[in-house]
């Protein structure tokens, strides 16, 4: 159990929290550096408590906190529903009244004038980053897209530079959030005061300029009214209609729940939600709707959105979200408070989409670690967390200009090469003993003949095995193998069927049925084919034979470009045409595949259809990894999950031949993340334009120089060179105002004949500012085996579970 002092801190940070809900300001003050989940506030630990080991279990006589989420902070008008009956509160009212209707339309009413305030709408978001008119209006498709607002292309005269005004004038609440939408979607994106950026009075290209404050309010009969906002504004009363009469009128907030909840929830939008609705009217005279529920609830509707279930389906990936989700609500409440509630639904929070996006296993997930967060000495952290970390996180105050004593940079991945002993494949056929690097690949096609049964080959193979000269009832008895592997019958050999002219018309026609060169070349390309200097020495009855061969790539020539017609070819020489011929023909057949993560000597494969199948491994198996360019056999194999296997499946339904190529995107536990590995390509114009507000003054650019990395080798500090001077750019302002997917990347440089840049190729790792939980990799410990206590512990340095309720 944890210390008096510990269990005092915790308790009274959570009645602090129950008390910062409850509060409901309707002043018209605004909070000027509210944190995005990104950016949040950091904690001040309490005086040092002894950390403990296992899971904390605090008793307290608070209850399960409720959150507020607004779901909107700007709608003229909100319609609520149930299937069911609608019960109504209003003000701090706690006590439910039921209405004879099940759905209500919310609408702000406007009273006569009130004395002059600000116009609030005095906010947009401007993308930058175009160095043309014509790359403005590519980009503006994809802006537009990602976030759904109506884009137009402006011209910014200081910078001179293209950019993209997405949406309206807005609160800037409301344009923070549509920023970080942005952001998100990897575009660099920034929220402009009309009253103080001079930029902003630039007209979009092709519209007039509008300097007009006049802006448009609805009544309370639906009738639009045009007010100036510089001599009133909308008073704070809200009036309900059914539809067919009004219901009431109220200056405070109104509340609305179903008499069903768990059958017949209540809706915002035809949307249902778990707990209330509440309706009140803001300061710029439109709604704020808020949904307050239980913490629990909540984070019901935050698991499946942030790490999806059915994408990563691993309970203890998606306990630890639960607690990491749950830990970051209870650490950022009250942080709208001057606004009427906690949190926003949008990744500047957490993502939240109530009751229709909850999924049965991520809700199992939620309920199996009720009440559990993350503390560092007593006290719940700001539990940040990322999408796809690219292997490694970073620490907090290279990122966002803070530290945090928990998050610090940690490897993502279980340490160790035993980490990987359970997706292990071993056989028990020991590798060939070669010196002769010429060897190894034969190695592999003798291992594939022997799978189809083709006999006389040994069990061990050596070099001078494979270089002795084949005899001629070793290369018949091989023939005959390749014409009951190809369904034809056996050709005639002759004695000289070891040698390179007889061998390749017996093998075209033990493959074939027929001699297809003769048919498909004619002299002259069988004579420039055979371009080598002792092709006077190939009879005409095997030119093209020989020829296709080669062509082909079965037959290789020697080092000295001579075919030694007259000599008798190797035993190598002749299994590997044999081997080669075969595969390429699909004739031995081979499967392939992804594999999964594998355990028990059980091979997980993955279709091109996306499902996975389970297949066993012969304990004899032939095992080939692939190392370099060259496969090479091996007594063990790991698959980690993602390496591209080929395979052979024997009579006995079990895989006899394994090969393997490594995986792509490695062995980090984020692996499994389309964004593991990413290339952007960005053009001087690209990088001036995207630049030019944080270089302001230094020319032309002409260079990019990485001057400083942090613990994960993320870039914290690059200069801009230009033609006037160098700028820098720090911290985790470097992707978004590029706008690349992460930081952690290598840069190559594009050059034109002179020397001068022209471009510059980032090559990177990841998605999202690397900070915190890595999602995906919490996905790939979890089917390492980790348990979410070890997940997280993994990730946020130094931290204990804490069960609060």
């Amino acid at each position: 159990m944890p210390s008096s002092l510990a269990r005092r801190a915790i308790t009274l940070l959570l009645a602090q929290s129950l008390l910062c809900s409850v509060a409901f300001a309707q002043t018209q003050s605004r909070q000027e550096g509210r944190p995005r989940r990104a950016q949040a506030e950091w904690p001040q630990p309490p005086s040092s408590i002894s950390p403990q080991s296992a899971l904390i279990t605090i008793p307290l006589t608070v209850p399960e906190p409720n959150i507020r989420v607004a779901l909107t902070t700007d709608a003229r008008s909100a319609v609520v529903s149930t299937s069911s009956r609608l019960l109504k509160a209003t003000g701090a009212g706690t006590t439910m009244l039921a209405l004879d209707t099940s759905r209500v339309r919310v609408e702000p009413h406007l009273l006569s004038p009130l004395p002059a305030v600000n116009n609030d709408d005095v906010y947009r978001v401007i993308v930058a980053g175009a160095a043309s008119r014509e790359e403005a209006e590519e980009s503006a498709k994809e802006v537009k897209k990602a976030s759904g607002e109506e884009v137009q292309v402006s011209f910014d005269t200081e910078t001179k530079a293209w950019g993209l005004i997405v949406g309206s004038k807005r609160p800037r609440e409301e344009a923070e959030e549509l920023r970080d939408r942005l952001e998100a979607a990897g575009m660099d994106a920034t929220v402009s005061d009309l009253r103080s950026d001079s930029s902003a009075s630039q007209a979009p290209i092709g519209q007039k300029q509008n300097t007009d404050s006049i802006t448009s309010r609805p009544n309370a009969s639906g009738n639009n009214v045009r007010l100036t906002a510089r001599t009133s504004v909308p008073s704070r009363e809200v009036v309900g209609s059914s539809g067919t009469g009004k219901l009431f009128n109220s200056s405070a907030p109104v509340a609305f729940a179903s008499d069903d909840e768990k059958n017949a929830p209540v809706r915002f939008n035809d949307r249902p939600y778990r707990g209330r609705i509440e309706v009140f009217t803001n300061s710029r005279g439109t709604l704020t709707v808020v949904n307050e529920l239980g913490l629990e609830d909540y984070v019901r509707g935050v698991v499946a959105n942030e790490l999806s279930p059915g994408s990563y389906p691993a309970l203890e990936a998606l306990k630890a979200q639960a607690v990491a989700a749950r830990t970051y609500a209870l650490k950022n409440r009250g942080q709208f408070m001057a606004q009427g509630f906690d949190v926003l639904p949008t990744t500047r929070s957490q993502v939240y989409r109530g009751l229709t996006s909850e999924n049965p296993l991520s809700t199992r997930a939620v309920d199996e670690t009720r009440g559990i967060v993350a503390t560092y000495n007593g006290e719940p952290i700001n539990a940040l967390y990322t999408s796809t970390c690219g292997g490694r996180t970073e620490d907090a105050e290279n990122i966002f200009n803070e530290p945090a004593p928990y998050l610090r940079g940690r490897e993502c991945a279980a340490e160790g090469i035993s980490a990987f002993s359970s997706f292990t494949i071993k056989t028990t056929r020991e590798p060939a003993e070669l010196r002769d690097d010429k060897n190894v690949v034969i190695v592999r096609d003798i291992s594939l003949l022997a799978i189809e049964n083709f006999g006389s080959l040994p069990t061990r193979i050596s070099d001078s095995w494979l270089s002795a000269d084949a005899s001629v009832s070793e290369v018949r008895n091989l023939l005959a193998n390749v014409s009951r592997v190809a369904h034809q019958i056996a050709p005639i050999v002759t004695e000289d069927v070891n040698r390179p002219p007889a061998f390749a018309t017996a093998l075209m026609a033990a493959v074939f049925g027929e001699s297809r060169a003769n048919t498909l070349l004619n002299n002259a390309d069988a004579d420039y084919l055979l371009a080598v200097r002792d092709a006077q020495d190939v009879p005409q009855l095997n030119r093209a034979d020989l020829a296709m061969l080669i062509r082909d790539g079965y037959l290789a020539v020697y080092p000295d470009a001579t075919l030694r017609p007259r000599e008798p070819l190797s035993r190598g020489r002749v299994l590997h045409t044999i081997a080669r011929i075969l595969e390429a023909h699909n004739l031995l057949q081979l499967q392939k595949a992804n594999a999964r993560p594998s355990a028990d000597g059980v091979l997980i494969l993955r279709s091109t259809r996306g499902k996975d199948q389970s297949i066993g491994i012969n304990p004899d198996a032939f095992l080939f990894r692939q190392i370099g360019e060259s496969p090479y056999a091996v007594r063990s194999v790991v698959l980690v999950g993602g390496e591209p296997v080929t395979f052979h499946v024997a009579a006995n339904g079990r895989v006899d031949y394994l090969e393997v190529k490594p995986a792509p995107n490695g062995a980090a536990a984020d692996r499994f993340s389309p964004f593991t590995n990413w290339t952007k390509t960005l053009s001087v114009g690209q990088v001036q334009a995207r630049l030019a507000r944080a270089t302001a003054g230094i020319g032309s650019i002409v260079d990019l120089r990485v001057l400083s990395r942090g613990s994960s080798r993320r870039v914290t500090d690059l200069e801009v060179v230009g033609t006037n001077g160098s700028a820098h750019v720090r911290g985790g302002r470097i992707r978004s105002a590029l706008g690349l997917r992460e930081q952690l990347f290598v840069i190559d440089r594009q050059s034109d004949e002179a020397g001068h840049a022209t471009g510059f190729v980032f090559t990177g790792r990841g998605f999202g500012h690397g900070v915190g939980m890595c999602q995906v990799g919490a996905y790939g410990l979890a089917k390492q085996g980790w348990s979410y206590e070890q997940i997280l512990k993994a990730y946020y340095t130094g931290i204990e579970l804490t069960k609060l309720y």
